[in-house]
């Protein structure tokens, strides 16, 4: 192809995912950008309800309008012990994945610098002035690229950190009987059969007959999609049916892991979203961090002097995972009471502001001492003479 056909951009998104999604976004909304070329690449129109994305906040943010429901409640269980948790002043939000992608490009279809093209994305090579993408059908350039595509050999092929997945299936179902509370949202309910894993369920009700019932484990292998379902039909005959329509149904596995993905990140490429390990490692929460990489992002880009590789910053509470996921890849069975130690007592705004990185020294600690001493101590050692 000669090259005078092949379109340049100043900016490539590659794969249109919470994290691009989100950073093209706030871009449109800081005004700065009017003048950058934009060019959106993903095989997928996004015009499917796909996933569901759930995040705590204290406060309202720009993504208000499109959150279909709020609890200001949740539910921690395992065997032994239920508790009611009171979230303020944080709310439990949740957002269904095909009403975040209309919001986003609605806004993005009045922007003439902006172009979303349905292409599958086969080669990316960056060279000293520009990078090179191929599609299927077509060939463009552009001054930086941002990536989303994650590649699973890039983790998976090393043994230094630790892979778990968070992986789950979830039926969205409307039951004869009234077994739902809408107020509250079940976060973890350990009492179903550990198995030697990390597993529980997660329940968010939007009515007393309405729920996303989703059978959720962090542990290094996928199950069969029979055993996830079956389990989803244990538990709704606990809650007290047997009589149910599913609506809806999702599935996903979130890799968890602290490999440092950032260390792809090159003078014109960043990795962003999954592919640049924006994924909270130890708990696979996604919404939340992207949410603040992207607004650091939009920041960055402003500056002068752009070096993509300069971009990320690695801080205690990637350690803080690092010593979880090591505990749980060892020991997969320990989770169940790691997280129970967590809730049992704990303030869950602590836990929250924690597991957002928003704690200060004195905070952490507060949160930490809750966890059973043993398998941590154990795990700093590993960690620190590795």
């Amino acid at each position: 192809m000669d090259s005078s056909q092949i379109k340049h951009f100043d900016y490539i998104f590659t794969g249109t995912g919470l994290a691009a999604l989100m950073t093209v976004y706030k871009m449109v909304l800081s005004g700065n950008f009017a003048d950058k070329s934009i060019l959106l690449l993903d095989e997928n129109q996004k015009k499917t309800n796909d996933r569901t994305w759930c995040f705590w906040e204290k406060e309202e943010s720009v993504w208000n309008s499109v959150i279909s429901k709020k609890w200001d409640l949740a539910l921690f269980a395992n065997e032994n012990f239920k508790r009611d948790l009171a979230l303020k002043p944080y709310q439990y939000n949740q957002i269904r994945g095909l009403d975040f992608y209309n919001f986003v490009f609605d806004e993005i279809s009045n922007q003439s610098n902006i172009v979303f093209v349905q292409e599958k994305v086969t080669d990316i090579n960056e060279l000293e002035t520009h990078v090179f993408i191929g599609t299927e059908e077509n060939r463009y350039t552009c001054n930086y690229l941002f990536n989303s595509i994650y590649t699973k050999a890039f983790a998976s092929a090393q043994s230094k950190y630790p892979v778990l997945q968070q992986h789950f299936v979830g039926w969205f179902v409307k039951t004869e009987a009234e077994i739902f509370n809408p107020e509250q949202a079940t976060f973890m309910d350990f009492s179903v059969e550990q198995k030697g894993n990390t597993r529980f369920m997660y329940v968010l009700p939007t009515s007393k007959t309405e729920a996303l019932v989703e059978y959720t484990l962090f542990s290094e292998n996928l199950l069969s999609k029979e055993e996830y379902e079956k389990e989803i039909q244990l538990y709704l005959q606990k809650l007290g049916t047997q009589q149910y329509e599913i609506i809806e149904k999702e599935q996903g596995s979130i890799p968890m892991t602290c490999y440092p993905f950032w260390k792809k990140n090159t003078k014109r490429v960043l990795n962003i979203g999954t592919a640049g390990g924006w994924t909270k490692a130890s708990t696979g929460y996604t919404f939340k961090n992207s949410d603040k990489k992207s607004t650091q992002l939009v920041a960055f880009l402003q500056s002068k002097n752009l070096k993509m590789s300069s971009f990320h910053k690695k801080n205690r509470f990637w350690f803080y995972d690092l010593l979880l996921l090591d505990i749980l890849y060892r020991h997969n069975e320990l989770g169940s009471a790691v997280f129970s130690s967590l809730f049992r007592k704990g303030n869950p705004a602590l836990i929250f502001k924690f597991l957002d990185e928003e704690t200060n020294l004195a905070e952490d600690f507060k949160v930490i001492l809750k966890c059973p001493k043993t398998p941590f101590i154990k795990a700093l050692f590993r960690v620190i003479f590795a």
